[in-house]
């Protein structure tokens, strides 16, 4: 945690707890970094529902190529906060109320998932066009992955096959322009993991679009980096990845690949803060109870693992009663929920922990307050902060306040 951080989060208030605290500069640097280790014809949107916090998107902006929203609400919100930024619409299962929408809104790109999605766009258009992506499940072997969106049966896009029907269509109706292919199909890859899937779904698309004489000008491949909760300060190597699609468009010079990661652009920048309750034993099992818990921090209990976390003491204790504490042994840390899950971290090593300590979990800009279950037992929700060297500034606030 750089010294910043710690600073202020030394100066949180018990009302402040829990909290959750953005380090915008690292967010900056982070993805200036990706950026430039892209190649040219690659495009970099931010998958809006990792977070969608709206100083984190404002942040984002100047560093991306536009932003992907999957519902009619994101699709809003973003265009709210960041109004000259271009959009792709994803995302399965697409109202007529979404679609008209983003018809409305000018969406760059729509993900089509299906040709009834299609037919669907077409009794929408009036007088306008779309330009559109057909999303596919390519039969590929995507390996052993964290999350597999395609390769195998899923409500992800259209078997091959259905991308004919999709064709003829299009060819019928010249308000719609298809502008290429969706092939989002794995998540958790590392770099070279990542490279090889993209070889064969652009070798693929190519052969596709040759064999019916379709104009294929980009491919979007989704996101899908690895992120490493074991190991906090490994991340995804964006500088192989991207001398890697480097020499793999070279064999492909008419495409524009686009990119849409989320989870490994925010993931890093975020903290989420709160203190020890109390400090009970078990069986021989130590257990420290959290302020807070899971209904604002999900992402361990949605991928089942440790969350990396530091323990910033306190030493005022002013009770007249003997701290509870645990000393060199294993600890699992755990919420205020009403419920055998609600677990943040399990059987980790801990030198002291005490009742008043705070414990700062790492690696929560992603898939974190957004997926939680907010309303469960009616706990307050977390403050939120935006540290911003740039501006020199601090802002906090409710979540409710924040959106409004």
């Amino acid at each position: 945690m750089r010294p910043v951080l710690l600073d202020h989060v030394g100066r949180l208030t018990g009302d402040d707890l829990p909290a959750y605290v953005y380090d915008l500069p690292a967010l900056r640097e982070h993805v200036h970094a990706i950026r430039a280790a892209l190649p040219e014809r690659v495009e970099l949107l931010y998958a809006a529902k990792a977070n969608s916090d709206p100083r984190i998107l404002r942040a984002l902006a100047a560093h991306v190529d536009g932003f992907e929203v999957a519902s009619g609400g994101e699709l809003s919100h973003v265009r709210g906060l960041v109004p000259d930024a271009p959009l792709a619409l994803g995302g399965p299962g697409k109202t007529p109320t979404e679609l008209a929408r983003a018809l409305e809104a000018g969406v760059e790109r729509l993900h089509v998932e299906s040709e009834h999605e299609l037919r669907l766009l077409t009794t929408l258009l009036g007088d306008r066009g779309a330009d559109v992506l057909l999303r596919a499940n390519l039969p590929v072997d995507v390996g052993r992955v964290a999350l597999a969106m395609g390769g195998q049966p899923s409500p992800f896009g259209m078997d091959p096959a259905h991308l004919d029907g999709c064709l003829e269509l299009i060819a019928s109706e010249p308000r719609i322009r298809l502008r290429g292919l969706h092939l989002h199909l794995a998540s958790g890859l590392t770099a070279q993991a990542q490279l090889a899937l993209v070889d064969e779904v652009l070798t693929w698309a190519e052969g596709w679009a040759r064999g019916r004489a379709a104009d294929l000008a980009e491919v979007n491949v989704g996101g899908g980096m690895d992120v490493d909760y074991t190991h906090p300060h490994k991340v995804f190597d964006w500088p192989v990845f991207g001398a890697g699609l480097a020499r793999i468009l070279a064999r492909h010079p008419r495409l524009t690949l686009r990119i849409e990661p989320g989870r490994s652009v925010t993931a890093y920048c975020g903290w989420y803060v709160t203190e020890v309750l109390d400090i009970k034993s078990s069986r021989g099992e130590a257990f420290a109870v959290l302020r807070g818990g899971t209904h604002h921090l999900r992402t361990p209990a949605a991928k089942q693992h440790d969350q990396p976390f530091e323990v910033i003491p306190d030493d005022v204790w002013p009770r007249p009663w003997d701290r509870p504490q645990a000393r060199d042994e294993p600890v699992t840390l755990v919420g205020q929920l009403c419920t055998p899950k609600d677990v943040l971290a399990r059987r980790v090593m801990v030198e002291r922990l005490r009742v008043g300590d705070r414990v700062a979990f790492a690696m929560a800009g992603a898939y974190a307050w957004n997926i939680s279950h907010h309303g469960f037992l009616m706990h307050p929700h977390p403050t939120f902060h935006h540290l911003d060297d740039a501006e020199e500034s601090v802002t906090c606030g409710t979540y409710a306040h924040r959106m409004s």
